[in-house]
């Protein structure tokens, strides 16, 4: 059975809360975005609040064994100061025992990198590049026994688990998906899970009309999933970056030596054409920024989407796109971004992703409801300082595009099953 954080009662129970702390870290171990960390705030000290104590529990990085580098160690002071009490550390995620049990109401005990350890993510390690089929399963049959002891040690230390961690909520790993079968009457989405939820469901299951998809990136492939779902959902579709020039090879345009996916040419006819049998509006650039090389400071030149010339490259979306683009938007109640319109890792060619950035504040400022995710995407509202000017910014990049793929995700089927 769900609860709610809430509306539970804490006094003096310790709670297992999965959190993901998985932050950047430079090469002398200092963190250089502690968003994530900022972000699980408000669950931890709700927790602290009602007479609580809290077992913190992450990964860092995708370490294949134990590695100095990857060790959580290196944020305990940072989440010390955020949670404003001293955090123990725990060398050894499976060996807390004695640590959990001396906690006290309102301490809070941090474990070491959960996936040093094969049976958080419950796939074997170590194997020969020569192994036969029979060696692999039995080598992921041993991980997937070990991996019930696993999560049963961490469901040990605690009387309560949270899931507040979105972005490994589509991973069906230990932490995530199987913990929470040990504490059916106790367990719950923390507050950053929570929104997360209700931000999709307020774009895939409540949106009000007109609902626009912005989806841009590099890559159709990586998108198409995304893209099929919401071709029969939404009122507008807006479809820019890299993967815009396959949908305009498949229409027949010239695009010059911009990015495409030939192989996926007959899948882009077929979400216009979904597009067109349901009424959706899809947005294709009209014109485009183009470099002669992948470079910063390349020449730049603006050509019809269609007619690239053959030693041209497509970068970045073109002031004719971008106005399009805006009056849809700025047209719209409801709006899901996920990817950018350009080459956002080249200064000179971010302009049309930092341009949808500051038509989605404007666009909340007026009502709509905005939700923003995906690495660069997220990148551009931040750099702009606008992540406080749209609805809901999402910390899960892979999570969110599997929910809005329509995909059930495991962390989140694992609180919601009775």
């Amino acid at each position: 059975m769900q609860q709610y954080i809430d509306s539970y009662d804490f006094t003096g129970k310790k709670a297992i809360v999965r959190v993901d702390f998985n932050v950047p870290l430079d090469e002398n171990f200092k963190i250089t975005d502690d968003t994530r960390i900022r972000r699980a705030m408000p669950t931890l000290k709700k927790v602290l609040e009602k007479g609580g104590s809290l077992i913190i529990m992450s990964h860092l990085g995708r370490p294949k064994k134990v590695d100095p580098k990857f060790s959580l160690k290196h944020i305990v002071d940072h989440v010390s100061e955020c949670l404003g009490v001293p955090v123990q550390f725990a060398e050894d995620c499976m060996k807390a025992d004695a640590q959990a049990a001396a906690l006290k109401p309102g301490e809070a005990l941090l474990l070491e990198n959960l996936r040093f350890y094969a049976e958080e993510e419950g796939k074997p390690r170590g194997l020969a590049e020569d192994a036969s089929e029979e060696e692999k399963k039995a080598a992921k049959k041993a991980v997937k026994e070990s991996q019930k002891e696993f999560v049963k040690k961490l469901a040990s230390y605690a009387d309560c688990y949270i899931n507040d961690a979105f972005g490994t909520a589509h991973r069906a790993h230990g932490s995530t998906a199987l913990i929470a079968a040990y504490f059916p009457n106790d367990k719950m989405f923390g507050y950053l899970m929570e929104g997360e939820i209700k931000a999709i469901d307020n774009v895939l299951k409540n949106a009000q009309r007109p609902l626009t998809a912005i989806i841009g990136g590099s890559k159709v492939s990586s998108k198409l999933a995304v893209l099929k779902n919401l071709v029969g959902k939404v009122d507008n579709l807006i479809i820019g970056g890299g993967m815009g020039y396959t949908f305009i090879k498949a229409l027949g345009g010239h695009i010059g030596l911009s990015l495409h996916e030939d192989d996926l040419m007959p899948d882009a006819l077929e979400i216009l054409n979904t597009a067109k049998e349901k009424g959706v509006n899809v947005s294709l650039s009209v014109a485009t920024v183009c470099g002669q090389a992948f470079d910063n400071d390349t020449p730049q030149k603006i050509f019809d989407i269609y007619n690239i010339p053959d030693d041209w490259e497509g970068m970045d979306a073109s002031p004719a796109s971008l106005e399009n683009w805006k009056k849809i938007i700025l047209s719209s109640k409801t709006i899901l971004w996920n990817g950018p319109v350009g080459v956002f890792e080249l200064p000179n060619f971010a302009k049309g992703t930092l341009q949808i950035a500051e038509d989605l504040a404007e666009a909340t400022a007026k009502g709509a409801y905005t939700l923003v995710g995906g690495g660069d995407s997220v990148a551009a509202v931040t750099q702009m300082g606008y992540a406080d000017k749209v609805s809901y910014v999402s910390t899960g990049g892979g999570a969110m595009l599997e929910a809005i793929e329509g995909k059930i995700l495991p962390g989140i089927a694992a609180i919601q099953e009775d």
